[in-house]
């Protein structure tokens, strides 16, 4: 049976390393939940973020736990997620105990294909925080009908007999909440969403959410070219830019090539229409810049790669050696929901909150009965998800033909303070290019020099590529590239003798001379040189002059 934590309850859980040395060395932390609860553990300092991430999954009995993570913030206010290959210690800047957060990561892109109950109950609850924090931004009509789903889960059917006239005023649902909006979501509650269960109207909710432009985004804040605040995100579809109450653009993850970053700058390198658009925004702080490039390479891994093993090291520069390099190291979506298909157990215990079991109260019958009923009520409720879910796809893809803003809400994309990376600085300037109409945008990439050198340069990289591999497939030039090969080969041998000339004097004055300098006299006394010198160098020389004490033998013989 699956228990929640009680709003700040704390459980307590150590985890054992192997290293004798940090046995004594422990680490508290403190992680809070999609309900406002909290678990605690202590840690070794060596433990990676993976055990803590599993000790948060084994919390809830959650299987399908490849779309969550966890999320801390470092003493600079900058937001970063736990990279489960690394120490916890190592990645946490600020002082013990640690405090961090447990949230989706990765959103699914059909929630109706997640295979438990108690995976789509932990996204509601993410969905719920950020209809609330103002990230999932939505039409008037939408935003009533994802208020009503809430309602109805949590409350239950209405009864007019128990509830108030204003009972959706104990209900804190967005930012900012109208009478209108309030009255639209009483008059769902009561009508279109009568009957359904905690669950299904969960999955309601999830699946009006799924459809909208600001579903899985987590909005990072930065500067368009004209100075003024835009959000990057990036969702299962691709790239996305608001600005305002719009959707400036959408550059699917088939047309994005790759995302690169220096210092407080970010770019986005990809092709719309059949053209190479090199795409630049600045950050306020070169740390959310980085925070910003390595969220972009996981989301892309995770939505466009078929495979982990497709999964490539990528840098933030073209130039060798310079740059960070990152690799995202979980599975892919298509991987996740082959294995959540393969999933064979029975569906552990949801416990939700005191105010969602009330509708089971009011609603008692016989069992056989009421299986019946629900059965009847998700399957109808599932068809209509999917012919709704068949209407989007066909509106999404006209929109996409059309590559027009896109009008999302009736007031501006503003995300609460508290949620977005790094507050932008108002006074900071820098040219970026948006997302606009195509000749617009290329206009602008024209008239700006560094843009101008970049996409030389990039030609310049392909037509190279190209040419190369126009001579692999040559006849003619198989001489050349055996004589290439040769010579490369020629290279190496030279190289290799002229390291081996300096370094096999060195090694014959420390094994064989009596100088005493100083810095001969340290490396002599090194454990490595020790062993090397007793255990091989001594058993190489004795085998040597006997061979040679034979030869000269066999010569004064002869």
């Amino acid at each position: 049976m699956l228990c929640y934590a009680e709003p700040r309850a704390m459980k307590m859980l150590r985890f054992r390393s192997p290293s004798v040395s940090s046995l004594a060395q422990e680490v508290q932390c403190t992680v809070r939940l999609l309900d406002d609860s909290e678990i605690s553990c202590s840690i070794q300092r060596d433990t990676k973020g993976q055990f803590l991430l599993d000790h948060v999954c084994n919390h809830y009995s959650l299987l399908e736990k490849d779309y969550f993570g966890i999320r801390y913030v470092d003493p600079e206010k900058q937001r970063h997620w736990l990279d489960p290959s690394k120490p916890v210690v190592k990645q946490m800047k600020c002082q013990q105990p640690y405090t961090m957060c447990f949230r989706v990561k990765f959103y699914p892109q059909e929630p109706i294909k997640i295979k438990e109950e108690l995976t789509r109950y932990l996204l509601y609850l993410q969905l719920k925080r950020d209809v609330y924090h103002g990230r999932l931004l939505c039409p008037f009509t939408d935003a009533a009908y994802l208020g009503a789903c809430i309602v109805q889960a949590e409350l239950g059917d209405y009864d007019p007999e128990e509830h108030p006239a204003d009972y959706i005023s104990d209900f804190k649902l967005f930012p900012k909440q109208s009478l209108k909006l309030d009255s639209k979501i009483m008059e769902i509650h009561q009508n279109e969403l009568r009957g359904q269960c905690p669950a299904l109207a969960e999955l309601s909710l999830l699946q009006r959410a799924h459809t909208l432009d600001t579903y899985g985004v987590d909005p990072h804040p930065c500067k368009d070219f004209t100075g003024s605040t835009a959000f990057l995100g990036f969702t299962a579809r691709g790239f996305v830019v608001f600005q305002g109450n719009k959707r400036i653009h959408l550059l699917k993850w088939a047309d994005v090539s790759k995302f690169k970053f220096e210092g407080k700058t970010f770019y986005v390198i990809g092709v719309q229409r059949e053209k190479k658009l090199v795409l630049t925004f600045h950050t306020s702080t070169p740390a959310s810049c980085k925070h910003l490039w390595k969220c972009a390479v996981e989301n892309q891994a995770f939505y466009k790669c078929a495979k982990s093993s497709q999964i490539k090291t990528v840098s933030s520069s073209s130039i060798i050696f310079k740059g960070s390099r990152f690799r995202y190291s979980g599975r892919v979506a298509k991987e996740v929901i082959e294995a959540s298909s393969k999933i064979q157990r029975d569906p552990p215990v949801v416990h939700r909150s005191a105010v969602q079991m009330v509708q089971n109260d009011h609603n008692i019958m016989e069992p056989d009965q009421e299986n019946h009923v629900q059965e009847r009520r998700e399957d109808e409720a599932v068809n209509r998800m999917k012919a709704d879910e068949e209407r989007r796809e066909i509106h999404v893809d006209h929109e996409d033909e059309a590559c027009a803003a896109l009008t999302i809400s009736d007031t501006a994309y503003s995300p609460c303070a508290s949620v977005v990376p790094t507050p932008v600085e108002e006074s900071q300037g820098g040219l970026n290019l948006l997302f606009q109409s195509p000749a617009r945008l290329l206009k602008e990439l024209h008239a700006d020099p560094e843009m101008q050198l970049e996409l030389q340069a990039e030609r310049e990289r392909e037509l190279t590529r190209e040419a190369f591999r126009q001579s692999l497939c040559s006849p003619s030039s198989g001489r050349q590239q055996m004589q290439a090969c040769l010579l490369s080969a020629a290279r190496l041998v030279v190289m290799a003798t002229g390291l081996l000339v300096i370094l096999l004097p060195l090694l014959l004055v420390l094994l064989e001379s009596d100088l005493d300098i100083s810095f001969l006299h340290d490396i002599r006394q090194t454990p490595e040189f020790e062993q090397f010198h007793y255990e091989y160098y001594c058993p190489l020389r004795r085998w040597f002059l006997c061979k040679l004490e034979l030869m000269t033998e066999q010569l004064w013989g002869d």
